[in-house]
């Protein structure tokens, strides 16, 4: 998909790199994922560990395949993950009966009651943010519609480029 005001975005040349949109998205997330670290530090938990073991607090024991979906992590990430979640005695992993190739993953005693120490981190962390609830839900907007764009141009190739010119 072609946008007509694309014509018109200055180059990355003439643009400062401090106003590069790139560079203030991953300063952002390095923000989050430091501010998530030393939260998370208390629970022995990494930032993406959290993730799963949120997914699983909310919806219950998941495929493996729907835990990559939702998070968008790759099985050569979530793999060794689940293996270090398992370790530490959080998660079960187990065949479905229903399907010998998928993985189940549900969370044990341990990781149920490990709930009650990470009910505050999504509150801690809001307020760390210091947004009010309208900003904060007008920014979770633009974030999926930002993902949904450059998700759905890198699947069809568009990368951005501009026809040449004649």
């Amino acid at each position: 998909m072609r946008y007509s005001f694309c014509m018109s975005v200055t180059t990355d040349a003439e643009v400062p790199i401090e106003d590069y949109l790139c560079l203030a998205l991953w300063k952002a997330s390095r923000s989050m994922t430091s501010l998530y670290r030393d939260l998370l530090d208390e629970l022995g938990l990494t930032y993406p560990q959290y993730l799963v073991m949120r997914l699983l607090w909310q919806k219950g024991p998941q495929p493996v395949k729907v835990i990559a979906s939702v998070l968008q992590l790759d099985y050569g990430t979530l793999s060794p993950l689940l293996k270090r979640l398992e370790a530490a005695g959080l998660v079960t992993r187990c065949r479905r009966r229903d399907d010998e190739r998928s993985v189940e993953i549900g969370l044990t005693d341990a990781g149920e009651a490990l709930r009650a120490k990470a009910d505050d981190v999504p509150t801690r962390l809001i307020c760390a943010m210091g947004l009010d609830e309208q900003t904060r839900a007008q920014l979770l907007q633009m974030l999926r519609q930002l993902t949904e764009t450059v998700s759905a141009a890198a699947e069809s190739g568009d990368r951005g480029e501009q026809p040449a010119k004649k």
